[in-house]
């Protein structure tokens, strides 16, 4: 007779590997890629930042409360101790971003090694999840894997290069479950012909502050050849859908403070030159000294303070960080990450309608729910 699996966990990426440090039992691990962690040893430009100091659910687009009870099992000091304990040293940056002193492989080392005991199947293509007799059967281009249990972890569409797409959700819908529709995020916003100018100024970057959903992001913005982007741009995409967002591109200058001064305004506005010449072309200002300025061109300026415009779209799936969207999670319980649908079938990661934004909260977010559900796993196996 075949080898009957505790628990099959698709996807050895963050949350996958992170279950299979934790599940007890006979499991297996099975990706399409040919080794474990691809993602994770990428992510942070090579230095992985796998949590925040500050960790909430408003950091996370998605059911307030369902994310704060996942959250509440596994947080941020959770993380931070697991990993410790385990010898990696850790450093703080930016604002309360938490990264691997060395590189993101520290990381992924002590994953692999905590979950050395789990049977493994790399270079599979998952195909498809039936459910018969209380037994999960995992067809994959490698072979057959039945199991008791299935864990999905398969991510989502971002960084298809490397294994992302929509498989997980097709599992899940697939067997009964509803669909929030996946979009890319944490990524960059393309422009409609009004702001092609922007193209032109690639490589500039600014302090901005954001509007975007009633939500308020500060941060710097960066001009590319495809858009803008940068790490507040990045977050607004997570809340963006359609419609226009608003920048302040001159955040805490006073514009009144340059009346009376006889430089040009291209060289008083606090920004680049380069920029500063390319905005007030826009405007339909001349860049005549500030003490010429009249009030209707004061008026134009203040625009800086609360530019308005809608994206034409984002960067999509190829340059995303993350995709959000995903399994419904009223379909989930919180407590478990079972399924509420389907007994035995449980959920980890980026595949559940969880977004975090820039800063480490999507790998904390893949921790969290892995160790929920592999707990729950263990307690329901009577190891726990």
């Amino acid at each position: 007779m075949s080898t009957i699996y505790d628990t099959a966990i698709l996807g050895a990426g963050a949350s996958g590997l992170m279950a299979s440090s934790i599940l007890q039992g006979r499991n297996i691990l099975i990706d399409a890629n040919p080794k474990a962690g691809v993602r994770v040893s990428i992510s942070g430009g090579g230095r992985c930042n796998f949590t925040n100091l500050k960790l909430g659910a408003d950091n996370y687009r998605g059911d307030a409360t369902f994310i704060s009870e996942v959250l509440s099992g596994f947080d941020n000091r959770d993380s931070r101790k697991w990993f410790a304990s385990r010898g990696l040293k850790s450093v703080v940056r930016g604002d309360g971003q938490l990264f691997c002193a060395g590189r993101a492989e520290e990381l992924l080392s002590i994953l692999q090694r905590e979950s050395r005991n789990v049977s493994r199947l790399f270079s599979a293509d998952i195909e498809s999840v039936t459910l018969q007799r209380g037994l999960f059967t995992t067809k994959t281009s490698a072979g057959v894997v039945v199991s008791r249990r299935v864990l999905l972890a398969l991510g989502g569409a971002s960084y298809p290069k490397i294994g992302g797409g929509m498989r997980g959700l097709e599992i899940a819908r697939a067997m009964g479950h509803d669909i929030v529709p996946a979009a890319p995020a944490l990524t960059g916003f393309t422009l409609q012909p009004p702001q092609f100018f922007m193209k032109e100024l690639s490589g500039i970057s600014i302090p901005v502050v954001l509007t975007v959903a009633e939500r308020v992001y500060s941060g710097d913005m960066l001009f590319a050849h495809r858009g803008i982007s940068g790490p507040v741009i990045f977050n607004a995409s997570l809340r963006w859908e359609r419609g226009e967002i608003s920048l302040n591109m001159i955040p805490g200058f006073d514009l009144k403070s340059m009346r009376g001064s006889g430089k040009r305004l291209s060289t008083l506005l606090p920004l680049p030159t380069r920029l500063s010449k390319a905005l007030l072309s826009h405007l339909k200002i001349e860049d005549i000294p500030a003490k010429r300025m009249d009030a209707k061109s004061l008026a134009r300026l203040s625009v800086l303070r609360e530019y308005r415009f809608a994206p034409a779209g984002t960067f999509g799936y190829s340059r995303a960080e993350v995709m959000r969207g995903g399994v419904d999670t009223d379909m989930v319980d919180p407590s478990t990450m079972m399924s509420r649908v389907v007994k035995g079938l449980y959920f980890a990661g980026e595949v559940l309608d969880v977004t975090g934004e820039l800063g480490g909260y999507n790998l904390q977010w893949a921790f969290s729910s892995a160790v929920r559900a592999a707990e729950s796993i263990n307690r329901e196996i009577g190891v726990g």
